[in-house]
Formats: structure tokens, sequence, C-alpha cells
């Protein structure tokens, strides 16, 4: 679980961005729910019907300023510009303008954390012209035969070598 005092700032930075976003759409925005159950890969992610922001807490505590400068403000974004503009595309025009203009944040879609702590189990697998890294879920679903994947580039299936990587 995430400490205190990053809990209270992220209420505080949430709050925020909210208050910019009521000031320049002179509009009344509830202050979403916010959970730190975020597992695997993803630093945060807004659950736009439920008005929600969730936040993964180990990235969040081994990049507490990135989390509070860009990653917060992201999600916040993202409900924003639903109550406003309903369903758009994600990054799209409308996003990245409340990111810009509204919060004063640059638009960037994805993150550069190390995610060596929060990475899953991989698996290595093969094809003609290469070796692949699958996760957990990937590989368990080849097991189970509900899924076969291909190569980008040769477009051959790729097969399971036996070997786990991490």
């Amino acid at each position: 679980m995430l400490d205190k005092q990053l809990q209270h700032q992220t209420v505080k930075q949430v709050a925020h961005c909210i208050q910019k976003a009521e000031q320049y759409f002179k509009v009344e925005l509830p202050q979403p729910t916010i959970s730190y159950k975020l597992r695997g890969k993803a630093a945060g992610k807004a659950y736009l019907q439920l008005w929600e922001i969730r936040l993964n807490p180990v990235l969040f505590s081994e990049n507490p300023d990135a989390f509070l400068n860009e990653v917060i403000p992201h999600e916040v974004a993202h409900l924003i510009c639903f109550k406003l503009f309903g369903r758009v595309r994600p990054h799209g025009k409308e996003w990245q303008a409340i990111m810009f203009k509204v919060l004063g944040v640059e638009p960037n879609t994805t993150h550069s954390f190390n995610i060596a702590s929060v990475q899953g189990n991989t698996f290595q697998y093969r094809c003609a012209c290469n070796e692949h890294a699958l996760t957990i879920r990937r590989h368990n679903k080849v097991q189970r035969h509900q899924a076969l994947y291909r190569c980008g580039a040769c477009h051959q299936q790729l097969n399971y070598t036996g070997k786990q990587l991490s």
C-alpha cells in the first residue's frame, strides 16, 4: 500500500486538476474515486463510467514526482474529456487540449518507468527469424490452446522453447 503522505498528495493533485478544469470550462465536476489497486506495467488507468482513477502503487512509490506531475493529470484528463465530450479517441485532440491548455502538462501517452519490479514472468518463444518473450498471460493461453501468436515480421507461428526467462 502507498504511504499516507503520497495518498494525501494524490488527493490534493487530483483536486487541483479538477479545479483547473472547472475554472477553464465553467462547469462543476465531482472529485473522482482514487484507488491504488492497479497491477502490472500500467502506471494509471481512468475508469470513465465509474469516475475512478486507479494507480499502480509499486510504480508510484518508485516514481512519486512523475506520478504527481504527469500520471495523475493524464488520468484526470481522461475523466474530464469523457464528462465534457463523451466517447472520443483516448488520446485524441480533446484529451491533448485538456492536458496542455487546461492542466499545463505535456500530453504524453506512455510512461518510461523502469518496470522490472512489476514485470511478471516471461517465457521464450521462437519463430523463423527471432526470439520473443511472451507474458505469463499469453503463455498460459498458448498452453491451454486458447490462442496462437505469430511474429510481426515473418508471420510464422511462435513456438515455446521450454525456457522461462524471468
